[in-house]
């Protein structure tokens, strides 16, 4: 089985993929250790699998070639990203997933999602492929291909049948040392900019060359009001989805990356500590925090009264900033990242339309605009 393990790496290999964002499942152990000694391959550690779909599509819109390994219940937490995503832009990624929920399966609660999943996932029109003995590998590798060729996901079943003779890993641990010091105080002011006018500022002080990925929703309508441009990624969907297809984008080009976030959208994603150990300079996140869901009809959120979104930036590993002017706004922007910086707003929305671009248009304009299509 240990053979198994390696072809199948060396078939994602041999294909070009270059990221692979995953979670860990216990019947895929042995792989996931191997695949943690390729760094050809970029495997990234998730926190929650939607994450993965998100860094995933900003990877193949700056050129990258991702594939995702997953444990199949995952399915479940990533299929509103894959569809709003993946499928709406015409996005392709293959996944690997760990089929549980059916070969000698003892946990009952991995039964009722995965084992009917090839039927369920028909019904949005996913293909799956079935590799339930090591003769069958091969299957991955037109799995990616036909990933790649029609831009969709499309999800390959592992079976645990494949992996009942691997080898036992036996982990090593680092020494768990550091030194960890916080000083921090804050005084939360009214606001004195609205999302609108934050959004104008971020937009002139953003060069020509350099990436804008906004939020879904007003944050997105409002950024094509002030300033369309071919390098603006407009999310049109996938909740909590923005930081993850910007931090993707930035793996894989040396421009600046800036993400227009929201407050609802960070206190609904797990992915700071991601962020914090995998961004890189160039990439910075504008959370504009105005203390509501904006485009649903501004309910209050945490952040409001509550939560300070920059204290959790910070206890994520992420360094920060902040802002509440024009000014303060500015200077924050010029800060290397990967940052995380805290502008407080005033609720409302301005009266803009609906973004007059089909999910094509926008992959397609932003793709040639980075050179890789």
């Amino acid at each position: 089985m240990c053979l198994l393990a390696e072809e199948i790496l060396r078939v994602l290999e041999e294909e070009g993929i270059n990221l692979v964002p995953y979670l860990p499942c216990e019947k895929i152990r042995y792989l996931l250790h191997l695949l943690c000694s390729r760094p050809s391959l970029h495997p990234l550690l998730l926190n929650r699998e939607e994450d993965g779909v998100g860094i995933s599509g900003g990877a193949y819109l700056a050129g990258g070639k991702p594939a995702l390994l997953i444990q199949s219940s995952g399915l479940g937490n990533s299929l509103n990203a894959l569809l709003s995503l993946s499928f709406t832009y015409g996005l392709p990624l293959p996944i690997l997933a760990s089929w549980r929920g059916v070969h000698g399966e003892k946990i009952p609660a991995q039964i009722p999602f995965s084992r009917p999943l090839p039927e369920a996932l028909r019904v949005w029109g996913i293909e799956t492929h079935r590799i339930e003995r090591a003769s069958e590998v091969e299957g991955i590798r037109r799995a990616v291909r036909s990933a790649y060729s029609r831009g969709r996901p499309e999800v390959v079943l592992l079976s645990p049948a494949l992996w009942e003779e691997e080898p036992e890993v036996l982990p090593s641990f680092p020494e768990r040392r550091r030194r960890v010091k916080v000083e921090y105080e804050k005084t939360f002011s009214p606001p004195e900019l609205t999302r609108y006018e934050a959004i104008k500022v971020v937009a002139e002080e953003v060069g020509e060359e350099e990436v804008l990925v906004s939020n879904l929703g007003f944050p997105s309508r409002e950024l094509y009001q002030v300033k369309d441009r071919p390098l603006n990624f407009y999310m049109l969907g996938s909740y909590t989805q923005a930081s993850a297809v910007g931090l993707g984008i930035s793996l894989f080009t040396r421009r600046r990356v800036v993400v227009l976030e929201g407050d609802g959208s960070v206190l609904g994603s797990s992915l700071l500590p991601v962020l914090a150990a995998e961004g890189g300079e160039n990439l910075t996140v504008v959370c504009l925090d105005n203390g509501t869901l904006g485009s649903t009809g501004d309910q209050l959120t945490y952040s409001y009264l509550r939560v300070d979104l920059e204290l959790l930036a910070l206890a994520a590993g992420v360094g920060t900033e902040r802002a509440s002017s024009p000014e303060e706004l500015r200077r924050a922007l010029r800060k290397k990242g990967p940052c995380f910086i805290h502008v407080t707003v005033k609720p409302g929305n301005e009266e803009v339309g609906l973004i007059p671009l089909t999910p094509e248009e926008i992959r397609r304009r932003f793709r040639r605009a980075m050179g890789v299509e």
